[in-house]
């Protein structure tokens, strides 16, 4: 086993490697960062399906330390995100601290030694003084519970772990599920697919995406005058920023949004029938808004085909509803991740020989969605209560590495072996977050990834995302409690 490791993050997708820069910049060296794939990425490295793009604006989409002034359009596609990541983890010396294929399966707190044992699949395992998860929220592919999805006789794949040897052309093809992953990929494969199946169990409201490629004398003018990288920046943190009143305070203002939303569906969809169809029976904002401008009129193409009669199982050469068989040679399931699991499904033991698992019975649950209390040293990265429904998660990210230095620098700083998030405060913000959702659009009945199976909802910030900076700013030391290291075992972190 290594000697114990100042910290060790697990994961290298945008919380991973912005972690691991800023450590690596304010002098703590000995970071090692766990990848269980071959390449880093996280998401962007996971989802190649065709069209896979964000839907945040490039400028934003980004760290504020590895300023991109040369994107190739206003919204950035999955290949060149990447490419940015494989970027700023060179540039940021971050690439000699990853272990590739280095998969963790769980990880015990030594009270007697404070160090995290980090197991690793074939049996190795790691200590760290400070343990960060950088696994995200979205990794983990859910395929739908229907009956006989096993005895398909064809090709079937999730569309997070796209089959690229799979030859549509021609093909009968079965896209089940309506999110942000299928409208991408509806319209790149309708024109190739012989005939396209898209079924759908709830319509998601899509808007237009004011999407465009950047200028050649865009983009040199951004790098020549920085400054006017950060002013577009800044611009579309505020235009976006200023729709959470929508969102977490005042859902009747999202009535400008889903008329923006009914125009683009008239202006796309003239068949009236067809258009019922895609008209969602929940409040805009309940749930995922997606933006598209090719997803209704792929819908219109010839050989495509909307069906919302409930899936009833698959057979082996097709999908069946309870009216029809649908007979098809691909089934692409584009049916989102398990999202309330975080940590799963590493088997994570804290102080007292307690489980994450045990500890988050009845919804996950953690002090600014960073520290869970009885679990020393340990900090989540886009942990619970940190996604957006409205801006980018490169932002919270920035303020979660923040809090997160800050606490690495108060265990130097005070001598401290481990600093625990007291019960109370945990309790307290995980009150506080609760009484704030009732007011949100999230809140409003529908069923969403947002929630766990009772209802409760355990992803979202509720609220502004300035509010959570400033709530990150620093740690509170009030907040914690503390024991002192052992002079045998130092704390190495931020040097003061």
């Amino acid at each position: 086993m290594d000697a114990p490791h100042d910290v060790v993050i697990i994961g290298s997708g945008f919380g991973g490697i912005g972690m691991a820069a800023r450590l690596l910049a304010a002098g703590v060296r000995d970071v090692v960062v766990l990848e269980k794939a071959a390449g880093l990425g996280g998401t962007w490295r996971d989802n190649t399906y065709p069209g896979a793009a964000c839907d945040v604006p490039s400028h934003l989409y980004s760290f504020s330390f590895a300023r991109k002034t040369d994107w190739s359009r206003r919204f950035p596609p999955q290949e060149e995100i990447l490419a940015y990541l494989w970027d700023v983890a060179r540039e940021h010396g971050v690439l000699p601290h990853i272990r590739f294929r280095t998969e963790v399966t769980g990880a015990r707190f030594d009270g007697r030694a404070a160090v995290w044992r980090v197991a690793t699949a074939g049996g190795g395992e790691l200590a760290a003084r400070v343990l960060v998860s950088a696994c995200g929220q979205l990794n983990r592919p859910a395929l739908p519970q229907i009956e006989g999805r096993d005895r398909f006789a064809g090709t079937s794949f999730h569309s997070a772990r796209w089959d690229h040897g799979a030859d549509l052309a021609g093909r009968r093809v079965a896209v089940i599920g309506t999110g942000a992953s299928a409208i991408q990929i509806v319209p790149e494969i309708a024109p190739r697919a012989g005939r396209l199946t898209v079924f759908q169990r709830s319509a998601p409201y899509v808007i237009d995406k004011p999407d465009r490629p950047y200028r050649a004398w865009e983009k040199a003018l951004l790098t020549a005058v920085p400054a006017l990288h950060d002013l577009s920046r800044a611009r579309v943190y505020l235009s976006y920023e200023a729709r959470a009143l929508g969102f977490v305070k005042f859902p009747w203002l999202m009535k400008p949004l889903e008329r923006r939303f009914r125009r683009n569906l008239r202006s796309q969809v003239p068949d009236p029938r067809l258009r019922a169809r895609l008209v969602p029976d929940y409040p805009m904002g309940c749930k995922r808004i997606l933006l598209s401008d090719d997803y209704y009129p792929a819908l219109r193409r010839h050989g495509v085909e909307l069906v919302t009669d409930p899936i009833t199982r698959i057979t082996p050469t097709g999908v069946r509803t309870a009216r029809a068989a649908y007979d098809v040679d691909v089934i692409i399931y584009a049916t989102g991740f398990h999202a309330d699991g975080f940590l799963a499904p590493m088997t994570i033991v804290g102080r007292d020989g307690r489980t994450l698992d045990a500890a988050w019975r009845g919804g996950a649950r953690a002090h600014l969605g960073i520290t869970v209390s009885g679990f020393p040293n340990l900090f989540l990265l886009y942990g619970p209560y940190t996604n957006l429904g409205h801006n980018s998660i490169i932002y919270m990210l920035e303020s979660q590495i923040r809090y997160v230095l800050g606490c690495v620098r108060a265990l130097r700083e005070t001598g401290l072996a481990w600093i625990d998030v007291r019960p109370d405060v945990q309790d307290a913000f995980d009150r506080r977050m609760q009484e704030l959702m009732r007011s949100t659009v999230w809140a409003a009945g529908c069923s969403s990834w947002y929630q766990t199976a009772d209802g409760k909802v355990v992803n979202n910030w509720p609220g502004f995302t300035f509010a959570y900076r400033r709530a990150t700013r620093r740690p509170d030391p009030r907040h914690f409690r503390a024991r002192r290291a052992r002079p045998a075992t130092p704390v190495r972190a931020v040097p003061g």
